[in-house]
């Protein structure tokens, strides 16, 4: 087994690779190919994650706390990790927890993220080889003996099924919402579009639901998120969703407020469609409260000003999380540490 602070070293290096900006060719090159791949996948989409991953993952604060919190495993095990692909680099936390747990990491890549995820293996690999032995990536994981899986609900059963016999983390749709007071600056609306927009909506941290108090005013929201507005129009994709959600509810002549490129409508939904956001009025923050016990299971944070006691993330913080910020609140190193 690689010597724990060599594992840990090699991952803060790797942070350093990651922030330094005598890497930023390289890593708009890169950024490129995982565009051409997945047209989803911006090289300013692509970029930020791997921002993200320097500064809030492999830093030497960071990264020395989780050591400090877990022991190692008894037994270094093989664990099988079904990737998901739905934003840039989806895949990197689980697959660092379990090299940073001593564990072989048997990883099968979304087709939608193959890009991403092989170069930061492959750069893994390069700033300590003894890593090479310790990583595999295939198409069937049938020697893994446990095993974290990421999909949809509908494969979360097919996971079950097939890989609940083992130790297994199996993880289903989650997203985000957002409480507000009507008391957020410009400035915490414009992050809020951030939580909304980046990444298009697809991911399970970006904000498909607001709270919000009976009688308020979207004006300031709309104002407040227009400086992304040739960011969602000039990407093809969104913008056909946008038009095709917008002629739905006017055929179907359902209330909707629309900005020319994303649309607010009346729903109690937790999910909505990409380009559009759901809101629900509330009379207090009590009555939200008690929505959001009743579906904490598909919640994966909720956003809101940091005097808002409901709010477990800031505003503008959803796509940023930390270490620590565990997919579907179970501890991933934890789980690793136990096998």
């Amino acid at each position: 087994m690689i010597f724990r602070t060599t594992r840990y070293k090699t991952f803060e290096l790797l942070g350093e690779y990651l922030t330094d900006p005598a890497n930023a060719l390289l890593l708009e090159d890169w950024a490129f190919r995982a565009n051409l791949t997945n047209n989803w996948f911006t090289p300013e989409n692509v970029l930020n994650s791997l921002q993200s991953i320097g500064e809030r993952y492999l830093t030497a604060e960071a990264l020395k706390e989780w050591a400090d919190r877990y022991p190692e495993p008894a037994t270094s095990r093989k664990v099988g990790v079904i990737m998901a692909g739905n934003i840039p680099a989806a895949g990197f936390h689980d697959a660092m927890a379990v090299l940073l747990s001593g564990h072989t990491l048997l990883a099968k890549l979304s087709t939608d993220d193959s890009v991403l995820i092989k170069f930061l293996l492959d750069k893994i690999c390069l700033i300590e080889p003894a890593f090479h032995d310790y990583i595999q990536i295939s198409e069937r994981l049938n020697d893994a003996e446990a095993y974290i899986a990421t999909g949809s609900d509908n494969t979360a059963r097919y996971f079950e099924y097939y890989l609940g016999r083992k130790p297994s983390i199996i993880r289903k749709n989650r997203v985000a919402v957002a409480v507000l007071t009507g008391e957020e600056s410009r400035e915490e609306l414009t992050a809020l579009g951030e939580d909304i927009l980046r990444y298009y909506g697809l991911g399970c941290r970006n904000v498909a639901k607001l709270f919000v108090p009976t009688g308020y005013d979207f004006t300031p929201f709309f104002e407040a998120v227009q400086p992304f507005e040739s960011y969602c129009r000039n990407h093809h994709k969104f913008f056909n969703n946008y038009e095709y959600n917008k002629s739905i509810l006017l055929v179907n002549g359902e209330a909707h407020l629309d900005n020319g490129f994303l649309i607010v409508h009346q729903n109690k939904a937790l999910v909505s469609p990409l380009s559009v956001v759901n809101f629900e009025p509330c009379e207090n923050l009590d009555e939200v409260r008690q929505h959001l016990e009743e579906d904490k299971e598909k919640i994966q944070c909720v956003v809101g000003m940091a005097t808002n006691p409901l709010a477990t993330v800031p505003l503008g913080k959803a796509q940023r999380p930390g270490l620590s910020d565990f997919a579907d609140g179970v501890d991933t190193m934890a789980f690793l540490s136990k096998l």
